[in-house]
């Protein structure tokens, strides 16, 4: 049986969860007539502190939304270099919204509000304008880093100095906020729109939410529409994001914890090497001194251990809901087996 660490987003819904989207009560979300959408909805908005919320397919399209709502074509949009917005979602800021992408060394998880200053252009005419700042929170290319409060008061406060708007790429919000014990509004406060992903530690098959003010939130439901994002009766995907918030999120601590024993089995082993204080949430990142990537990976596999690539000498692994303690200790078990006395 597959060892599945590729992702927080492999898991399956759980008996309970197929029980709540088998009963739930569904209408038609495009009349706005979805009774568990707008449930969905308004639990979002009330733990992120927010006025409104929309649900969408995917986070893509959350994020999307935002850089729509909060820009105009020509606008210039200042991010992390190793941000998902920059990395992995198609180039769609150009196409959707007509904006440049302004990437800033983001390396341990956030730039510094200096290199946000000097990035900001002075309205001459031949420049695009800055108009929004995108955030990642916890960061997923960083290793699940989170961002402390510090730094989100400090990047923010100078955002806002510079009169630009603030969009939050909240993913894994909810990893966040359990790292840090404090509430997810506390973390979203800061910022005009927040995604969160009810599918990457929740366990929900799909799904994320937009939440922002009542005015923004009924622009970004006019673009979903436009964007073919309108469903119909989605109450049985909104089901699931509801039982998840309820039965699932209490639980995200407990993936920390596996993300912390594969972690540190790992770092006993020579054949790689991992910086222990970045796992801070349910993502393990770590380097391959020798070799490839591609080489351990198809060695693990073949001990039906699965993790990915991130990078030529760089491995991802995440943990879930779906893999136990158990699995851990068995992934390490085979990991030391095939590492643990020789560099790769």
């Amino acid at each position: 049986m597959w060892i599945d660490l590729r992702s927080d987003t492999v898991t399956r819904p759980s008996p309970g969860m197929r029980r709540a989207m088998y009963e739930a009560e569904v209408g038609d979300d495009v009349f706005g007539e979805d009774p568990t959408v707008r449930r969905l909805e308004e639990r979002v908005a009330e733990l992120l502190g927010k006025e409104a919320a929309l649900f969408v397919p995917s986070g893509v399209m959350g994020n999307q939304l935002a850089i729509k709502v909060l820009t105009r074509p020509g606008d210039e949009v200042l991010l992390g270099r190793e941000s998902h917005i920059f990395n992995y979602e198609s180039g769609a800021p150009a196409l959707i919204s007509g904006v440049q992408l302004h990437p800033l060394d983001d390396a341990v998880g956030w730039f510094s509000s200096e290199a946000l200053t000097q990035a900001l252009r002075h309205g001459h005419d031949w420049e695009p304008r800055s108009r929004l700042v995108c955030l990642e929170n916890t960061h997923n290319r960083a290793g699940g880093v989170v961002v402390p409060l510090s730094v989100i008061d400090t990047l923010t406060t100078a955002a806002r100095r510079h009169g630009l708007a603030l969009h939050l790429d909240g993913a894994r919000l909810w990893h966040a906020s359990v790292a840090l014990d404090v509430p997810e509004r506390q973390l979203a406060t800061p910022f005009d729109t927040v995604s969160v992903c009810l599918s990457k530690g929740l366990g929900a098959p799909v799904g994320s939410v937009l939440a922002a003010s009542a005015d923004l939130i009924a622009e970004a439901r006019r673009f979903r529409k436009l964007l073919g994002g309108g469903m119909r009766q989605v109450g049985i995907l909104a089901a699931a994001g509801l039982y998840a918030l309820e039965h699932h999120r209490p639980l995200l601590a407990e993936d920390h914890a596996k993300a912390r024993r594969l972690a540190e089995g790992i770092a006993e082993l020579p054949a790689f090497e991992i910086d222990l204080t970045r796992v801070q949430t349910n993502i393990v990142r770590f380097d391959v001194r020798q070799g490839t990537a591609e080489g351990v990976l198809a060695q693990l596999r073949a001990e039906g251990v699965l993790m990915v690539p991130f990078g030529p000498h760089t491995i991802r692994a995440v943990t879930h809901r779906d893999v136990s303690m158990q699995d851990i200790d068995r992934a390490l078990s085979v990991l030391h087996r095939l590492f643990g006395r020789k560099a790769v």
